[in-house]
Order: C-alpha cells, then sequence, then structure tokens
C-alpha cells in the first residue's frame, strides 16, 4: 500500500472529524476578570481593601515662592524631604517637572498632529482655528520650562542629578533604607505662558483694559513623582492629558507678590496681620458663622487696586497639612468672598475670589456651588476634611488642586453697549464646573489614584458624583454627564476605545474618561443594583481608600465586594470594550393555555378560522349560483356539521383523560393565563438587564426587571417567556432610556413609527456679480463709528 496516500487519507479524516466535532466558538461575558486583574497581596487584597502590609511614601515640602509680575515669571526655592515607607532600597528618586512640556523641544509639542487633511480645507469639518495656528506659532518662540538652578543636600552639597524631558532623577549619596528619610534643596525659575494662547491647566491672563493680570499658578515647583507597589516608579512623561500623580505631605510655603495683589492658595494663611487690612481681617472673621457670603474684598476695593500698580511687595504664609499637591492665585484684580460651613469636626471657609468681569455671576453663585459641592459629596464618600475650598475665576476653563481650583466661566460684556449679560449654558455650565472642580477634592486629592495612568478613575467617578450633586441643585438641572441617553452618540461611534486605556491614548477623552464611567455608574446604581446596595459600596470605596493611592482593581473588587453582587460582567463589558447596548425584540409568539375541553376548544377554533380572511377567489364568488343549493337532496351528513364539531367520542376522550389528572393539574387548565414567548437579540454586544415595560389590553402597565444574568447561556439571542392575566398589546424594552441602548427603533413591538421633520429649501443662485460687488460703497472704521452715532430714525 502507498504510504503517502494512507497519510492523507487520515489526514483528511482527522479533519472532517474535528471540524464535525467542533464547537462554536462561546464569548462568556460573564467569565471572570481573574485573568484580567492583578492577583491580590498582602498590601492590596482581594475584597479591594488596603492589606495590613499597605504603605506609601511621604513628600513634605518647605517653599518659597516670587512672582515678577513684570516678567511674568516665578522664582523658588525650597527643601523637599522624603521619606521611605515602602519596603524597598531606593537607589535614586524621581522628580516631576511638569513645567518643562511648555519648552519647544517638548514631547507634547513635538508628538501633536492635525486631526486630518479635512481640517485644512475651507469648510472642512474641524477646521482651522485662529487660536490653534496663534499656538502653533508662539508655542515655538515661548522660552518655557523649568530651569533647575541647583539640586543640593541641605547642607548645601550637590547633587548628581539628570533631567530627562519632564522627568528629574536624583541619584542619592547612599541607598535609603525603608524608613528613612532624606532631604534636598532645590533652586528654579520658569516663564509663566499666557493661559489664553499656551496655557496647560495653567498660566497668566491679560486685562487689555485696565493692564492687570489674574495669575493661576500650578505645577510650579519640582514635586516628587509617586512610588508605589502597584507600579513602582511612576515617572510616565507628562504629554499634556495623563495628569498627576502624588505623594502626600505637610506644606509650608511663602509666596511673594506685589502688595497691593490678594492671594488664594491651597492651605490656611498664617499671618492675614501682615498681607490683610483690619477690615479685611473682620470681615472674614464674620465669614466664619456667617448665613451668606461675606465680602471680604469688595468690587469697589478691587477696583481701585486695578487703578494703581503696587513698587513693593508682600509675603502671604501658607501652611497644608495631608496634602498631596499645592497651588495658588495672584492679582490686584480680586473680589473675594467667604462663608463658613460645617463639615462633619472640621470647620470650612469656602470662598470665591473673582474679577469685577465675573459680576454678576460670581458673586452670586460660586461661593453657593462650593458649598453645595461639599455637602452633597459628603453623602457618597466622607466628610470633607480640609479648612478651605476655593474657587478662582481666571484664565483655566476648569482645574483642581487641594483646596483650590481654577474655574473659567464668566458673563460677557457688549462692546458696543457696555451690557454685561450671560447666557444659561454660561450660567450652568459655571455652577457644574465649580461642583466638578471642587468635587476634585474627593477625587483624586484625597482618594489618590494615579492620574497618569487612568484619567477615569478621578474623571469618571468624580463626573458620577457631579452628576448626582447637580440633580440636587434645582428640578430639571440641564446636566451633561450621567444621563445614559447622552452618551448613546458616543456609544454608537466607531472612533472610541476601552475606558481601560492609559490616560494619554485615550480618544475623544471627555465622553471617554469622564461621561462615560459616570454614565455607567450611574446605570450601576439606578438599573443593575439600585440606590441602596451602590451607595453603601461605593462608600465603603471612598472610605477604604481617602488619603491612600487605590487601583481600578481596588474599585471593581470593593463595589463587588461591598453591594454583594458579581459585577464582572459589568466591569468587563463596560470597562474593558467598546461595545454598546442595543437589545431588539425580534419576534413575539402568543399561547394560552388548552383546556383540553372539546367544546371549548373546537368552538374557539372555529372562531379562529372564522377570523381568517377570504380569499380573493372566494370573494368573487360570492353569489355564485351552486348545485347544491338548486338540488339540495345532495345534502348530507357533512353538509350540517363541520370540521369543529364535538362528537360523543371526543367527550369520552376528555372525560377519559381528565379522570387520570390530579386536582393541580385540573386548575392549571384552567389558569387562563396568556403566555407570551419573547425573542431578544443582543445586536451592541454588551449584556444589559431587560428592563420591559408590558401594556394589556385593560390600558394597564407594568414594568419587569430582568438582571443581566438572562444572558449568561446565550450572550446573542434568548428567548423570554412573559406570563399575563389579560391580553398583552404592547411590549417596550427600556420604556425609560436608562440603559444607554443605541438604536430605541427595534426596542418595541408592535415597531413604533419615529416622527420626523422634512425641510424644505429653495435654490440659491450661485452666480458671482463682481459688478455689484464693485460699486458697493466701502465701509471705512470712520463710517461706522458715525453711523453707530446716530440714531437709527436719522439713519
Amino acid at each position: 500500500m502507498n504510504m503517502k496516500h494512507l497519510a492523507r487519507g487520515a489526514a483528511l479524516l482527522f479533519a472532517l472529524s474535528s471540524g464535525a466535532h467542533a464547537a462554536d466558538k462561546f464569548d462568556d461575558k460573564f467569565r471572570q476578570l481573574d485573568e484580567l486583574l492583578p492577583t491580590p497581596t498582602s498590601t492590596r487584597t482581594a475584597s479591594g481593601a488596603p492589606g495590613h502590609a499597605y504603605w506609601q511614601q511621604r513628600a513634605d515640602y518647605k517653599l518659597r515662592a516670587t512672582l515678577d509680575e513684570d516678567k511674568r515669571a516665578i522664582t523658588g526655592a525650597g527643601t523637599v524631604t522624603y521619606t521611605n515607607n515602602s519596603p524597598d532600597t531606593l537607589n535614586y528618586l524621581w522628580v516631576q517637572l511638569d513645567q518643562n512640556m511648555f519648552r519647544g523641544d517638548s514631547d507634547n509639542r513635538n508628538i501633536s498632529t492635525i486631526p486630518s487633511r479635512d481640517a485644512w480645507q475651507k469648510g472642512g469639518a474641524e477646521g482651522v482655528k485662529f487660536d490653534a495656528m496663534r499656538f502653533a506659532f508662539e508655542s515655538r518662540k515661548f522660552e518655557g520650562g523649568f530651569d533647575v538652578r541647583s539640586v543640593k543636600t541641605p547642607d548645601g552639597r550637590p547633587l548628581h542629578h539628570v533631567i530627562n524631558k519632564t522627568m528629574m532623577r536624583i541619584d542619592l549619596p547612599q541607598p535609603m533604607k525603608p524608613g528613612s528619610r532624606f532631604s534636598f534643596a532645590l533652586e528654579w525659575r520658569f516663564n509663566i505662558p499666557e493661559m489664553n494662547v499656551l496655557g496647560r491647566r495653567m498660566g497668566f491672563e491679560r486685562f487689555k483694559e485696565d493692564g492687570n493680570d489674574i495669575f493661576e499658578i500650578a505645577q510650579w515647583f519640582p514635586r516628587m513623582a509617586a512610588y508605589y507597589d502597584a507600579a513602582g516608579w511612576q515617572n510616565k512623561q507628562y504629554l499634556g492629558d495623563g495628569e498627576f500623580t502624588l505623594e502626600f505631605g505637610d506644606y509650608d510655603v511663602e509666596i511673594t507678590v506685589p502688595s497691593d495683589h490678594i492671594v488664594a492658595s491651597t492651605g490656611v494663611l498664617q499671618n492675614p496681620g501682615a498681607v490683610l487690612t483690619s477690615a479685611q481681617r473682620e470681615r472674614l472673621a464674620q465669614a466664619k458663622k456667617a448665613k451668606k457670603p461675606v465680602i471680604i474684598v469688595t468690587q469697589a476695593e478691587a477696583e481701585a487696586a486695578e487703578k494703581g500698580r503696587a513698587k513693593t511687595m508682600k509675603t502671604w504664609r501658607f501652611k497644608a497639612d495631608k496634602v498631596r499637591d499645592f497651588a495658588f492665585a495672584s492679582s490686584r484684580k480680586f473680589i473675594w468672598d467667604a462663608q463658613g460651613i460645617k463639615s462633619g469636626d472640621t470647620d470650612v471657609m469656602a470662598m470665591s475670589y473673582y474679577p469685577k468681569e465675573g459680576n454678576p455671576l460670581w458673586e452670586k453663585y460660586s461661593t453657593p456651588a462650593v458649598i453645595h459641592t461639599i455637602e452633597q459629596y459628603n453623602k457618597y464618600a466622607f466628610d470633607y476634611p480640609y479648612p478651605t475650598a476655593i474657587s478662582v475665576n481666571g484664565p483655566v476653563g476648569g482645574m483642581e488642586y487641594p483646596m483650590i481650583s481654577f474655574n473659567g466661566p464668566r458673563p460677557t460684556k457688549d462692546k458696543k453697549t457696555g451690557e454685561v449679560t450671560y447666557s444659561k449654558a454660561t450660567k450652568y455650565g459655571l455652577i457644574s464646573v465649580i461642583i466638578h472642580e471642587v468635587g476634585h477634592n474627593y477625587y483624586p486629592m484625597i482618594v489618590n489614584s494615579d492620574e497618569r495612568q487612568w484619567t477615569w478613575m478621578d474623571e469618571g467617578l468624580n463626573s458620577f458624583v457631579q452628576f448626582l450633586a447637580e440633580q440636587a441643585w434645582e428640578e430639571g438641572y440641564p446636566a451633561k454627564r450621567g444621563e445614559p441617553r447622552n452618551i448613546v452618540d458616543y456609544m454608537r461611534s466607531k472612533n472610541q476605545v476601552p475606558i481601560m486605556t492609559n490616560a494619554e491614548s485615550t480618544l475623544q477623552r471627555g465622553a471617554n474618561a469622564y461621561a462615560k464611567p459616570a454614565t455607567a455608574l450611574n446605570i450601576l446604581r439606578e438599573t443593575v443594583l439600585g440606590r441602596e446596595l451602590f451607595d453603601f459600596a461605593f462608600r465603603e470605596y471612598a472610605q477604604r481608600w481617602k488619603f491612600k493611592r487605590p487601583t481600578p482593581a481596588d474599585f471593581f473588587r470593593t463595589m463587588e465586594d461591598a453591594s454583594g453582587t458579581d459585577l464582572d460582567w459589568f466591569w468587563r463589558g463596560w470597562f474593558y470594550t467598546t461595545d454598546a447596548v442595543d437589545v431588539s425584540i425580534d419576534g413575539i409568539s402568543e399561547y394560552t393555555i388548552s383546556s383540553q375541553d372539546p367544546e371549548v376548544e373546537k368552538a374557539l377554533r372555529r372562531k379562529l378560522k372564522q377570523a381568517e380572511p377570504l380569499s380573493l377567489t372566494e370573494q368573487r364568488n360570492q353569489g355564485m349560483a351552486r348545485r347544491v343549493d338548486a338540488h339540495p337532496e345532495l345534502k348530507d351528513f357533512y353538509n350540517e356539521h363541520d370540521d369543529f364539531t364535538v362528537t360523543n367520542a371526543d367527550r369520552n376522550k376528555f372525560n377519559e383523560a381528565q379522570s387520570k389528572l390530579e386536582d393541580w393539574e385540573k386548575a392549571l387548565l384552567k389558569e387562563g393565563k396568556h403566555l407570551y414567548l419573547v425573542d431578544f437579540s443582543n445586536l451592541g454586544g454588551l449584556v444589559t438587564p431587560l428592563v420591559l415595560e408590558i401594556e394589556l389590553k385593560s390600558g394597564k402597565k407594568y414594568i419587569e426587571r430582568i438582571p443581566a444574568e438572562v444572558w449568561r447561556y446565550s450572550p446573542k439571542k434568548i428567548t423570554k417567556l412573559i406570563v399575563t392575566d389579560e391580553p398583552m398589546v404592547s411590549l417596550v424594552q427600556d420604556p425609560y432610556w436608562e440603559t444607554a441602548d443605541i438604536d430605541t427603533s427595534n426596542n418595541a413591538w408592535p415597531r413604533k413609527l419615529t416622527p420626523s421633520r422634512l425641510e424644505l429649501f429653495k435654490t440659491q443662485s450661485g452666480q458671482n456679480d463682481m459688478m455689484k460687488d464693485f460699486n458697493t460703497k466701502l465701509k471705512t472704521p470712520e463710517a461706522k463709528a458715525t453711523d453707530a452715532a446716530t440714531p437709527k430714525a436719522a439713519q
């Protein structure tokens, strides 16, 4: 026998047999996350809580900063004391130099790209804006970044250090043993970027009308990079999107500014007698127990200060304990108001700083929004522990630091009439951004997640609690993030990545890291767990991890541990994939239980037969002369009885069958229930609970909620039995749009029409009348001024 032929035949037989027995690939949406989450350790437990061996580093700062208003620059010096609480020996330290992002050769500038060539075409989807082109030019000219002038030991010995873009490595004279401390001194300087031109999260804003600036200063000193058990040194470069990963410590900071400036800062002012007037100190004391904000620096005082420019300097000293960062703002333009509130056992001063350009909006809403944030966030996390909470109006649209936030919205002034107004979007935009940025004190300033790695861990959680706080502000609040219906456009888009994507690699950052996780948590609270279970678990997470550094696994595990619910399917679908919710009702079959009584069943079958439409032939044959009608003798038994006549044999068979049934079986035949087999398809891939609105013939409506586990054996298609007391006339999946279903057109049975409007238009002439354009009168600035000064009637 030819062995080659035998081998080929055996191979073919094996292939056919293996193909015949191979199971279809099963996409288990409910498989556990163990394959993705890190193994629990003594520092991070399987329950999601910090372990008995949990540790974290500490960095204490004693800093001095001087603001050069004319040069718009900061000069700084200070001492950092680093405590190694880890079980590891360290040979070097990493320090963040985030100002280096503003260097002309920074990665932030060099890796930037144009979205598409279409953006450069006239009328392109993205377009090219003036400010974008100005940034492209000015970023090449601006001399930004840290000038690190010295790195020494406290006694003056130089320390070897290497600057790698936005990171600096300091080589230690000798290894740092576990439990040891090391101090080093720094001197530095940098130019402050103009926020509206170059800024990222900090900078200055110029006011041409009065020649003054507002300075919002952050990332202003070399800060210790974080070293922790799950990542070692977090020394990823700062590219602009991935924010900051920092260690807790105590700060003692002196800020020297022109003597007519007012300074808002992280921490508590230590020398009010040296920098505030007696009237301002008295007002500040009144504010501690006031029922509404007290003006500390009035608008009249701020406007008076705007007209001068001090030649002398003052030093403001602040202390802040157990914070991970420090920021401040300075300007002679600031109006300042304050109101004291109680947060648990802590006395808190809620304060706002803003120029006259911020009124009347800021005086009315800023400090109340700060207070509202603390009151609401305390419900879902923990009592706000810091002594101050500040909102500052300046060039930064929205940015957070411990105890202080920068918030941008303000009214607009009509250039012709001088009238000051604000839109609805500006009003609610201000309230929302203050809630959001003050809320960041909880996430990540206290629940200290790794922002450089996971944007969503602070932005997503904070956006979610922001949504809850907005609902408590007023009924019908126009919240943008949190409602499932608001995320569907993003969920059906193609240009997206999973939430669990590194901060610098996210696409559509606002939707990916803010809106989608906020919406997911809202669905988890309202639809999956319910408010009681969710709120307990969510608060437990905050309580466990305040003043510590959680990872995504700690959040996922805590939510499951504290709610007593397996949520791996939820985290996998919402956070690890780009699947969407799209559940379709594909078909419905109606059944009722047969009584088996021939008198009932045959009568019902006759009724159904009679309800069938006549065929076209039968309709056209109506009135036709028939032989049997003309010759009745042709009729017999079968002309008297139809197929649904009940016979004695039928009755005997029924009676015999009934005699064999138990009483409960007989009762079951008389139930009269209506049974519906409903076919559902999971078209979007993301498994979700079914929320079914059932409408009965009587007009009664009710909701039936079915857990997502209904998909566990068949994640693509399922058939579900629905039992009703009377006929069902309609069925709607997700009637309240609570699951973020991206296509509601397939959610109803029978299908519903979607009304829309058709806009008609006239064809416009596209001809260019050059002669008419040439003869048009030229408008000059002088002519415009004359027209503006002439009454309309005279014109």
